[in-house]
């Protein structure tokens, strides 16, 4: 698969942009397990024109994580266009519109999947985008508003009318949020219309190696995206990938092998933040990562783990967890 001359090969799994969540140390990790392409944290187009620091640090990247899609949303086509011009010069190899985040505070003023609700203002920001930059331009969003609403079939001849390079379908409406389950069949519509060209990702409830290979074979996309699956859990790129290649599950990672996988993680957080934003960070993994489901009489020291307020009192609370249970 190529977005212009960005070559990812064949069936390319690709990390989610999420807010806090995909920062340059959570993307160069999942790179390391395999991911071929990573996004950035989603930006907001107003705060980059208004030079806000916490938004300009966003555009940081790390020659290792390449590819890399920085991503900005945003509800208005000058403010669009400036802000594609500011990411153009941190030289992301891809710049991705978002107009499928469904959040209130985004969407409910307007941007992100709120565009779906205006698609003459959406093809026209797209069009106003792709024509300010040299950069690869993509889009990711949703099926539609809601579900009388959905018009991802339509929307995505027109979107690649505009002349971004590849798309990227999230298999739920704005109103469903994350609930319910991602329907893939009108992402299996788009990529089988015979008047689309452009890859097309797909996207929503990519939790295992299977379903990956299943979406791959039922719905012809040309790449899937992995989101909060990788939430403390990393390496299942590794896991996808290998599967994809070899039709049999990769052998699990130990127990102790995955807890200095998160140890890794709150290191590197902390070493890009401070001890009280770095593990504030990397509780969202802490709380999400599958690794501690099922343990017996694990409450109190998950509840332990989640309040620890410095590194020293979570190392030894890994450790415990490690001795009481290293032989799951």
């Amino acid at each position: 698969m190529k977005i212009r001359n960005i070559d990812l090969g064949e069936q390319p799994v690709v990390l989610a942009p999420m807010e806090d969540v995909t920062d340059p140390a959570f993307r160069l990790m999942c790179k390391r397990f395999g991911a071929d392409m990573v996004y950035t944290e989603f930006v907001s187009a107003d705060a980059l024109i208004r030079s806000v620091n916490k938004t300009m640090a966003k555009l940081n990247i790390d020659e290792q994580e390449r590819p890399v899609a920085i991503q900005i949303y945003g509800k208005d086509v000058p403010t669009m266009v400036e802000a594609a011009k500011i990411v153009e010069e941190a030289r992301p190899d891809i710049l991705d519109l978002n107009f499928g985040c469904p959040v209130k505070r985004v969407a409910g003023k307007g941007a992100g999947a709120g565009m779906l609700q205006n698609v003459p203002l959406m093809l026209d920001i797209v069009r106003s985008v792709v024509n300010a930059v040299k950069t690869p331009v993509t889009v990711k969003t949703r099926l539609g508003w809601d579900e009388s609403s959905k018009i991802i079939v339509d929307l995505a001849e027109q979107l690649q009318d505009c002349g971004i390079k590849a798309l990227t379908i999230h298999g739920r409406t704005r109103a469903q949020m994350y609930t319910g389950e991602a329907d893939w069949s009108l992402i299996g519509e788009v990529k089988n219309n015979p008047r689309m060209h452009i890859p097309i990702i797909g996207n929503g409830d990519i939790t295992t190696p299977e379903r990956a290979k299943e979406c791959f074979d039922r719905y012809g996309v040309d790449a899937v995206m992995i989101g909060r699956a990788s939430f403390g859990r990393p390496w299942i790129f590794r896991e996808v990938k290998h599967y994809l290649e070899t039709g049999t599950p990769l052998p699990p990672l130990t127990f102790d092998e995955r807890m200095d996988i998160l140890r890794d993680q709150v290191n590197q957080s902390v070493a890009r933040l401070d001890e009280r934003r770095g593990i504030l960070h990397i509780r969202r993994h802490l709380a999400a990562t599958p690794l501690f489901k099922g343990l017996p009489d694990f409450k109190q020291l998950r509840i332990a783990m989640l309040r620890a307020e410095t590194v020293e009192e979570l190392f030894a609370i890994f450790e415990q967890i490690k001795k009481t249970y290293g032989t799951f």
